[in-house]
Protein backbone atom coordinates (compact mmCIF):
# COMPACT_ATOMS: atom_id res chain seq x y z
CA UNK A 1 0.00 0.00 0.00
CA UNK A 2 2.48 2.76 1.07
CA UNK A 3 5.43 3.78 -1.25
CA UNK A 4 8.75 4.61 -0.56
CA UNK A 5 8.04 8.09 0.58
CA UNK A 6 6.26 7.07 3.02
CA UNK A 7 9.14 7.79 4.92
CA UNK A 8 11.23 10.42 4.96
CA UNK A 9 15.14 10.53 4.19
CA UNK A 10 17.58 10.93 1.84
CA UNK A 11 15.57 13.40 -0.04
CA UNK A 12 16.60 16.94 -1.33
CA UNK A 13 14.43 19.66 -0.68
CA UNK A 14 13.59 22.06 -3.57
CA UNK A 15 10.78 23.88 -1.33
CA UNK A 16 10.60 27.89 -1.39
CA UNK A 17 11.97 28.13 1.56
CA UNK A 18 15.18 26.16 1.51
CA UNK A 19 18.69 27.88 1.44
CA UNK A 20 17.15 30.83 3.05
CA UNK A 21 19.49 32.14 6.60
CA UNK A 22 16.42 33.17 7.78
CA UNK A 23 18.21 36.22 8.97
CA UNK A 24 18.31 39.72 8.61
CA UNK A 25 21.71 41.83 7.31
CA UNK A 26 21.97 43.10 10.72
CA UNK A 27 22.65 39.49 12.21
CA UNK A 28 18.89 39.62 14.03
CA UNK A 29 15.95 36.93 13.04
CA UNK A 30 14.29 39.60 10.68
CA UNK A 31 14.14 36.50 8.57
CA UNK A 32 11.87 34.62 10.26
CA UNK A 33 8.23 36.04 9.18
CA UNK A 34 9.40 35.46 5.32
CA UNK A 35 10.28 31.72 6.76
CA UNK A 36 6.40 31.79 8.32
CA UNK A 37 5.18 32.77 5.40
CA UNK A 38 7.31 30.68 3.17
CA UNK A 39 5.86 27.42 5.46
CA UNK A 40 2.19 28.17 4.98
CA UNK A 41 2.27 28.79 1.41
CA UNK A 42 4.14 25.20 1.18
CA UNK A 43 1.78 23.60 3.24
CA UNK A 44 -1.39 25.34 1.24
CA UNK A 45 0.63 24.50 -1.79
CA UNK A 46 0.47 20.59 -0.31
CA UNK A 47 -2.89 20.55 0.39
CA UNK A 48 -3.93 21.46 -2.65
CA UNK A 49 -1.74 19.42 -5.05
CA UNK A 50 -2.62 16.16 -2.29
CA UNK A 51 -6.50 16.79 -2.65
CA UNK A 52 -6.11 17.06 -6.36
CA UNK A 53 -4.09 13.54 -6.62
CA UNK A 54 -5.72 11.65 -4.31
CA UNK A 55 -9.11 12.45 -6.04
CA UNK A 56 -7.34 11.57 -9.67
CA UNK A 57 -5.24 8.05 -7.77
CA UNK A 58 -7.01 7.14 -4.88
CA UNK A 59 -5.62 7.49 -1.03
CA UNK A 60 -2.34 5.00 -2.20
CA UNK A 61 -0.96 7.82 -4.32
CA UNK A 62 2.91 8.10 -4.22
CA UNK A 63 3.63 11.04 -2.09
CA UNK A 64 6.22 12.23 -4.28
CA UNK A 65 4.35 12.66 -6.73
CA UNK A 66 2.07 15.14 -4.57
CA UNK A 67 5.27 17.09 -3.52
CA UNK A 68 6.35 17.75 -7.68
CA UNK A 69 3.11 18.20 -8.15
CA UNK A 70 3.19 21.10 -5.22
CA UNK A 71 6.61 22.40 -6.40
CA UNK A 72 8.06 21.63 -3.52
CA UNK A 73 10.63 18.85 -2.25
CA UNK A 74 10.19 15.33 -0.15
CA UNK A 75 11.55 16.72 2.76
CA UNK A 76 8.96 20.18 2.35
CA UNK A 77 6.07 17.49 2.78
CA UNK A 78 7.62 15.55 5.50
CA UNK A 79 8.15 18.82 7.69
CA UNK A 80 4.83 19.76 7.37
CA UNK A 81 3.07 15.93 7.39
CA UNK A 82 5.10 13.40 8.68
CA UNK A 83 3.28 10.67 7.75
CA UNK A 84 0.25 10.10 5.11
CA UNK A 85 -2.77 9.58 7.74
CA UNK A 86 -1.15 13.32 8.81
CA UNK A 87 -1.59 14.67 5.19
CA UNK A 88 -5.07 12.59 4.35
CA UNK A 89 -6.11 14.35 7.92
CA UNK A 90 -5.33 17.85 6.64
CA UNK A 91 -6.52 17.52 2.99
CA UNK A 92 -10.38 15.43 3.97
CA UNK A 93 -10.73 16.99 7.45
CA UNK A 94 -13.75 19.94 6.04
CA UNK A 95 -14.97 16.96 3.86
CA UNK A 96 -15.75 14.87 6.51
CA UNK A 97 -17.19 17.73 8.76
CA UNK A 98 -19.94 18.63 6.22
CA UNK A 99 -20.50 14.71 6.24
CA UNK A 100 -21.21 14.56 9.57
CA UNK A 101 -23.32 18.15 9.16
CA UNK A 102 -25.49 15.92 6.71
CA UNK A 103 -25.63 13.61 9.24
CA UNK A 104 -26.79 16.10 12.01
CA UNK A 105 -29.33 17.56 9.65
CA UNK A 106 -30.67 14.25 9.07
CA UNK A 107 -31.08 13.45 12.57
CA UNK A 108 -33.13 16.23 12.97
CA UNK A 109 -36.17 15.10 10.35
CA UNK A 110 -38.95 13.75 12.29
CA UNK A 111 -39.70 11.13 9.22
CA UNK A 112 -37.19 8.91 9.81
CA UNK A 113 -36.88 7.52 5.79
CA UNK A 114 -37.07 11.14 4.24
CA UNK A 115 -33.85 11.97 7.15
CA UNK A 116 -32.06 8.87 5.87
CA UNK A 117 -32.58 8.40 2.03
CA UNK A 118 -31.76 12.61 2.34
CA UNK A 119 -28.48 11.61 4.04
CA UNK A 120 -27.40 8.80 2.02
CA UNK A 121 -28.62 11.18 -1.23
CA UNK A 122 -25.86 13.45 0.58
CA UNK A 123 -23.37 11.41 1.01
CA UNK A 124 -23.08 9.28 -2.05
CA UNK A 125 -23.11 12.78 -4.30
CA UNK A 126 -19.38 13.20 -2.42
CA UNK A 127 -18.34 9.51 -2.87
CA UNK A 128 -19.23 9.90 -6.84
CA UNK A 129 -17.34 12.92 -7.17
CA UNK A 130 -14.49 12.69 -5.03
CA UNK A 131 -12.12 9.30 -5.13
CA UNK A 132 -9.73 10.41 -2.28
CA UNK A 133 -13.50 10.81 -0.63
CA UNK A 134 -14.81 7.99 -1.50
CA UNK A 135 -11.27 5.51 -0.20
CA UNK A 136 -11.89 7.21 3.12
CA UNK A 137 -15.32 6.76 3.83
CA UNK A 138 -15.59 3.15 2.64
CA UNK A 139 -12.10 1.53 3.68
CA UNK A 140 -10.33 2.35 7.30
CA UNK A 141 -7.42 4.02 7.30
CA UNK A 142 -5.88 4.00 10.22
CA UNK A 143 -4.59 7.40 11.96
CA UNK A 144 -6.66 10.04 10.75
CA UNK A 145 -8.54 11.65 13.68
CA UNK A 146 -11.05 12.90 11.52
CA UNK A 147 -11.72 10.04 10.20
CA UNK A 148 -12.31 7.82 13.25
CA UNK A 149 -14.88 10.89 14.49
CA UNK A 150 -16.69 10.69 10.92
CA UNK A 151 -17.24 7.07 11.31
CA UNK A 152 -18.23 7.27 14.83
CA UNK A 153 -20.93 9.95 13.96
CA UNK A 154 -22.15 7.88 10.76
CA UNK A 155 -22.55 4.52 13.07
CA UNK A 156 -24.92 6.94 15.32
CA UNK A 157 -26.44 8.60 12.49
CA UNK A 158 -27.70 5.57 10.93
CA UNK A 159 -28.77 3.53 14.48
CA UNK A 160 -30.65 5.98 15.15
CA UNK A 161 -32.40 6.38 11.95
CA UNK A 162 -33.11 2.98 11.95
CA UNK A 163 -34.07 2.76 15.13
CA UNK A 164 -36.61 5.61 14.49
CA UNK A 165 -38.02 3.81 11.27
CA UNK A 166 -38.38 0.80 13.10
CA UNK A 167 -40.64 2.42 15.69
CA UNK A 168 -42.45 4.33 12.89
CA UNK A 169 -43.05 1.13 10.99
CA UNK A 170 -40.87 2.42 8.16
CA UNK A 171 -38.04 0.09 8.43
CA UNK A 172 -38.31 -3.31 8.79
CA UNK A 173 -37.58 -4.89 12.15
CA UNK A 174 -34.78 -7.17 11.60
CA UNK A 175 -32.10 -5.03 9.72
CA UNK A 176 -28.95 -4.08 11.79
CA UNK A 177 -26.59 -0.74 11.58
CA UNK A 178 -24.03 -3.51 10.63
CA UNK A 179 -25.85 -4.55 8.02
CA UNK A 180 -26.61 -1.13 5.78
CA UNK A 181 -22.95 0.51 6.87
CA UNK A 182 -21.14 -2.88 5.07
CA UNK A 183 -23.63 -2.47 2.22
CA UNK A 184 -23.05 1.21 1.95
CA UNK A 185 -19.17 0.72 1.68
CA UNK A 186 -19.26 -2.30 -0.71
CA UNK A 187 -21.66 0.09 -3.39
CA UNK A 188 -19.77 2.71 -2.05
CA UNK A 189 -16.77 0.89 -3.31
CA UNK A 190 -18.17 0.45 -6.49
CA UNK A 191 -18.85 3.99 -7.65
CA UNK A 192 -15.85 5.04 -9.24
CA UNK A 193 -16.15 2.38 -11.94
CA UNK A 194 -19.89 2.38 -12.26
CA UNK A 195 -19.50 6.17 -13.06
CA UNK A 196 -16.81 5.75 -14.80
CA UNK A 197 -17.93 3.55 -17.20
CA UNK A 198 -21.79 4.99 -17.77
CA UNK A 199 -22.59 8.06 -16.19
CA UNK A 200 -21.98 10.50 -13.16
CA UNK A 201 -25.38 9.58 -11.73
CA UNK A 202 -25.42 6.02 -12.38
CA UNK A 203 -25.09 5.38 -8.52
CA UNK A 204 -28.62 6.99 -8.11
CA UNK A 205 -29.98 3.48 -9.23
CA UNK A 206 -28.35 0.55 -6.87
CA UNK A 207 -28.63 3.55 -3.81
CA UNK A 208 -32.22 3.56 -4.56
CA UNK A 209 -32.78 -0.62 -4.92
CA UNK A 210 -30.53 -0.97 -1.58
CA UNK A 211 -32.67 1.55 0.32
CA UNK A 212 -36.02 0.14 -1.19
CA UNK A 213 -34.31 -3.31 0.80
CA UNK A 214 -34.65 -1.65 3.72
CA UNK A 215 -38.48 -0.54 3.59
CA UNK A 216 -40.80 -2.35 6.51
CA UNK A 217 -43.01 -5.24 3.98
CA UNK A 218 -43.55 -8.44 4.21
CA UNK A 219 -40.50 -10.37 3.63
CA UNK A 220 -38.51 -13.39 4.83
CA UNK A 221 -36.31 -13.25 7.75
CA UNK A 222 -32.79 -12.20 6.70
CA UNK A 223 -30.05 -14.99 6.26
CA UNK A 224 -26.78 -15.95 8.36
CA UNK A 225 -26.07 -13.54 11.79
CA UNK A 226 -26.07 -10.14 11.18
CA UNK A 227 -22.41 -8.81 11.51
CA UNK A 228 -21.16 -7.41 14.72
CA UNK A 229 -19.38 -3.96 15.11
CA UNK A 230 -15.99 -5.31 15.52
CA UNK A 231 -16.33 -7.89 12.29
CA UNK A 232 -17.82 -4.60 10.37
CA UNK A 233 -14.78 -2.67 11.23
CA UNK A 234 -12.20 -5.71 9.98
CA UNK A 235 -13.97 -6.11 7.20
CA UNK A 236 -13.64 -2.65 5.84
CA UNK A 237 -9.85 -2.88 7.35
CA UNK A 238 -9.35 -5.63 4.70
CA UNK A 239 -11.28 -3.66 2.03
CA UNK A 240 -7.96 -1.25 1.36
CA UNK A 241 -5.42 -4.17 1.06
Amino acid sequence: MADSTDRPGGTTDTGSGSGRSGRGKDGSGAGAPVRRRDARRNRDLLIEAAHEVFTELGLNAPLDVIARRAGVGNATLYRHFPHRAALVDAVFRDQLTGTMEAGDRARAVDDAWTGLTGYLQAVFTVLATDRGTNDLMTTHLEGVESLEAVHAHNHRTMELLLERGRHQGTIRPDVTTEDVLFALAALGRAVPALTTATNPDAWRRPLALLCDSLRAAPTPPLPSPALTPGQLNDTLHHFNR
